[in-house]
Parts: structure tokens; sequence; C-alpha cells
């Protein structure tokens, strides 16, 4: 059992790589949910987070929360989605949130630039400059959006463990590779490598519940234990003590947390 992770420009044959993964192995393939359940969250129609999605990164700004809360509530929706196990996820910084997660299996997959203008061109029923246009325009936009929510590059093949060219290579020469390695020891699911997804989700959740009242707040996660330091201002003690029962039953409503503790760094 593994996590497959697939990172993909514009026609760059990687949907079609992720979706034929998951057939041959039997598991599940996402992307648009994602973007749904974030949306869900964030209170945007989805048409809006995906045009803020492929858009300049400021469009996110504009909206309560800006980035921190995008970022919190995609985290927590993805993660949701790859805990399970299982499963294929071909979008935009899937790699990112799962450093540490032994049994990831962190693919990027790039094609030649001809066969993307032509199948641009297809597609949209354009010329060649502008479908080479349109192309180069978002390719930049995702590397952008990459490096202004998340400060990676997608396109630094040390964030992944196998980087493959489809042109000389096809398409089923490389889903019968990550199928293959998708096999290794290495990326299978082992209690301790679970355990640690786990509570990297359970981290994401409380995250974004507390997105709104603590955004910078510190959180660790043993288990279903949290314990969470969080800045509080120098207020009269009742005050004081009113924010930390406030902080500490927001996280209690989040589902799988057991335990919760509150640890205040007071400030003046």
């Amino acid at each position: 059992m593994a996590i497959i992770t697939i990172s993909r420009g514009s026609y760059g044959k990687g949907k079609e790589v992720a979706v034929q993964v998951a057939e041959k192995l039997g598991y599940r393939c996402i992307a648009r949910e994602v973007v749904l359940d974030a949306s869900k969250e964030f209170d945007i129609p989805e048409i809006r987070l995906i045009r803020a999605i492929h858009d300049a990164p400021s469009i996110l700004e504009r909206f309560r929360g800006g980035k921190e809360k995008y970022v919190a509530f995609f985290r927590s929706a993805l993660l949701k989605q790859l805990r399970s196990d299982n499963v294929v996820y071909h979008g935009l910084a899937g790699h990112f949130f799962l450093n540490g997660v032994k049994h990831a299996l962190k693919v990027r997959i790039i094609a030649d630039m001809e066969d993307r203008v032509r199948a641009e061109m297809q597609s949209k029923r354009i010329s060649r400059e502008d479908a080479a246009r349109v192309l180069a325009n978002d390719d930049e936009q995702r590397r952008k959006w990459s490096l202004h929510l998340y400060g990676i590059d997608t396109a630094d093949p040390s964030l992944y463990d196998m980087v493959i060219h489809i042109g000389g290579i096809t398409v089923d020469n490389a889903v019968s590779l990550i199928c293959q390695v998708a096999e290794f020891d290495r990326f299978q699911t082992k209690p301790e490598s679970r355990k640690f997804i786990e509570e990297l989700s359970l981290k994401a959740d409380v995250r974004a519940a507390l997105i709104d009242v603590k955004p910078e707040a510190d959180i660790s996660v043993e288990g279903t234990t949290v314990i969470v330091g969080a800045k509080i201002p120098s207020l009269l003690s009742g005050e004081q003590q009113e924010l930390v029962d406030g902080i500490k039953r927001i996280v209690e409503s989040v589902p799988g947390v057991t335990r919760v503790a509150v640890k205040p760094h007071r400030v003046s």
C-alpha cells in the first residue's frame, strides 16, 4: 500500500499517467475532490477557487483570511484524502504536504513542449504561437503559486522520488515504472508511517479550525492528544482564561481529538 503523488504541467500527460496507475494498482485517483473540499471550508464557490489557483497568487489576498487560510484548508482537505492510503493524487503541491511520510511516492512528470503545444492547439483550436504562449504562462503561474503559497519550486527535481520524461518513455512505460516502484518495501505503509500521517492530518485539521482565532499557534500532536502553544495578551486573568478556554473548545470539537492542552505564552 502506498500514497502516490504526481506533479505535472498542463497537457503534460500527468493526468493520463495518474489515472492508469490508479487503475492498474486498484487505487483511488483524486485531484478535483480536494478543490471541492477546500472550497466548502473556505466558503468560496468552486469556480472562484479554481480560478484563484490558476490566476495571480495575489487574488487570494482579497478573500477573508488570505493565503494562510487557503493553505490551511487545502492541507487539511488533502491529508484527509491521503491518510487512507491506496490513493493517487495528481495536482498542485501534493508532495509538499507529505514531508516525512515514508510511504509516499512522489513523482514528477514532464513532457516535450512540442507535444504539449500540439495538444493545446487541438484542445483550444488555436495557433501554435498562441498555444506556446498559453502553456508558458500556465507553467509560470503554477511556479508562482508554489513559490508564493508553499515556498517551493515545483521544477526542483530534489522534491521527488522519480522524475519521468514522457517522450522517449511512453505513458505506458511510465505507468509500469511507477507501479513497480510503488511495490518496493520502501513505500509500503508501516505502523510508524501510518501513525505519522494520521498525526500530520490531525494537526492540519486543528490548524484549520484555529485559523480565524490563532493562526500563529504552535501545534503538536501525539496520537490523539493535541498541545497548543498560543500567545495570550496580558489581559485581566479572567479574560486570559476565557481565551484559553475558547481555544480548547475549538480544538476539542475537531474529530479525532481526545485530549487538549493549551499552553499560553504571555505577551504584553
